[in-house]
């Protein structure tokens, strides 16, 4: 096959799409870091917070299921633009919330808002792949990754400097809103769920496609690949939440040595999504998540095994690198089944993969009352192996002659 040179505007919809990536990061971020000073101008506690940050979980769930439906009849350039409008100025909330009732309205927002948007984005994102003709996705998300790492210096930065929060907040959902009216307007249009039309532009008057059961046809593809996206999410939430923690207790070790952990982890991830696109199109998307998932599985092992610090911290590494373009291979062959409805699919895999990224650090938390933290670090890893058993669940669609 002869490579081919995207046209300028399918370009320019990258690059758009990219700085949209980015923002979701930059804003979850900056949430993030400021969560202490949250807590602590509404009163709440850490019982609390841990219910209202649930209940922000819920509603992206329910922002995710919303999503793709809405995508499928309205495209996913206008509810990408919807999305992060909405997650922009949620964003705000937090900052005037002054009781834990307001909070608790601010967090639904920015969790309906922030679930919209992962499945609204990562749909237009399929389309653009799709224009490309080559695998771009873990690109996409390895702007995601760069997004949080900038909002997470530049908020830790904002607070270190005294900076008012709502300063803080208000400058970041400006950001957000000059991206939404520069850069969204940028993304493809609305375009035909089957891969071999889709850079034809749909009528303007969609017919809905019907789907006779949710189990029929791309329904059981759908499930299994929401299987392994919860796999590999409970393996990164493991990783987020108690990497740090499983360093501190197995090498009595400093807080902040142990939190290079999660440092190495994040690191390792980002840069090797770089890489993961020109992975995926010399071997394909079975290799990555096969290969990937059991260099995950390797770097659990080393770290459930290891008494040196070293080796640990490269062990959580490894286990970054494998992870890095998995995820972005099971989204995009969601949105690839070529039944009509590929952001209803994407919304269906994104709501087990994030459930998965809730429930992972739970089931640890529940093992370690029972067995060493570094004990429980065999649950990701067997996931990880059954993974890369069903790695095959990803590979492309077989042609439908016309």
């Amino acid at each position: 096959m002869v490579a081919t040179t995207p046209a300028p505007r399918i370009r320019i919809a990258r690059l758009a799409l990219f700085a949209v990536f980015g923002l979701n990061g930059f804003l979850a971020a900056v949430w993030i870091v400021h969560i202490p000073a949250v807590t602590r101008h509404t009163g709440v506690t850490p019982t609390t917070l841990g219910m209202l940050i649930l209940l922000m979980a819920l509603f992206a769930i329910a922002g995710m299921q919303a999503a793709g439906p809405l995508a499928d009849r309205f495209g996913s350039r206008a509810l990408t633009a919807a999305a992060a409008t909405i997650l922009s100025l949620a964003l705000l909330g937090p900052a005037y919330a002054d009781s834990p009732g307001t909070l608790a309205l601010a967090l639904t927002a920015f969790g309906v808002g922030n679930g919209a948007l992962d499945v609204s984005m990562n749909a237009q994102a399929v389309h653009v792949e799709r224009a490309y003709s080559r695998p771009i996705m873990s690109a996409f998300h390895a702007f995601f990754s760069c997004g949080g790492f900038l909002g997470s210096i530049l908020g830790a930065a904002a607070q270190n400097a005294h900076w008012n929060i709502h300063l803080t907040f208000g400058l970041a959902t400006v950001l957000g809103l000059v991206i939404v009216v520069t850069a969204i307007p940028r993304l493809l249009p609305h375009v035909s769920a089957h891969p071999d039309s889709a850079s034809e532009p749909e009528p303007r008057r969609a017919i809905p496609v019907e789907k006779t059961s949710w189990w029929a046809g791309s329904g059981r593809k759908v499930v299994l690949l929401g299987v392994i996206a919860f796999a590999l999410l409970m393996a990164e939430g493991v990783a987020a939440d108690w990497s740090a923690l499983q360093v501190r207790d197995r090498l009595a070790v400093e807080a902040g040595t142990a939190g290079l952990a999660y440092a190495g982890f994040s690191a390792t991830m980002t840069l090797a999504r770089f890489g993961a696109d020109r992975i995926s199109g010399r071997f394909g998307r079975v290799a990555i998540v096969r290969w990937g998932t059991v260099l995950a599985a390797m770097g659990f092992g080393v770290v459930a095994l290891s008494d040196w610090l070293p080796l640990t911290l490269a062990g959580w590494a490894l286990c970054g690198a494998g992870l890095s373009g998995c995820v972005p291979q099971v989204f995009t062959a969601a949105g690839n089944l070529g039944d009509g409805v590929s952001a209803t699919d994407m919304s269906r895999v994104f709501g087990l993969g994030y459930v998965g990224l809730l429930a992972g650090p739970a089931i640890i938390g529940w093992l370690d009352k029972m067995v060493p933290l570094t004990t429980a670090m065999v649950v990701p890893l067997v996931a990880m192996l059954l993974c890369a058993w069903a790695a095959r669940a990803v590979a492309p669609e077989p042609a439908v002659p016309r």
